[in-house]
């Protein structure tokens, strides 16, 4: 592999890790809302940025 090619996959998953980092914080931020509201409010709010954080942190963990 050539060196751009290296670099590319170095900001690969440097940025996969930015991202995750980003949707757990997202995560918690979705779960104090529901928390606030009482339940009242959907789930989601917490569950779905979960979700793409976990793929996210699944992407960067294959990377080599």
């Amino acid at each position: 592999m050539n060196q751009s090619g290296m670099e590319r996959e170095g900001a690969m998953k440097k940025a996969a890790l930015v991202l995750s980092i980003l949707l757990i914080i997202l995560t918690f931020i979705g779960a104090g809302y529901v928390l606030y509201n009482r339940g009242r409010v959907n789930a989601g709010y917490a569950a779905i940025p979960l979700v793409f954080a976990l793929a996210s942190i699944a992407f960067y963990r294959n990377r080599k």
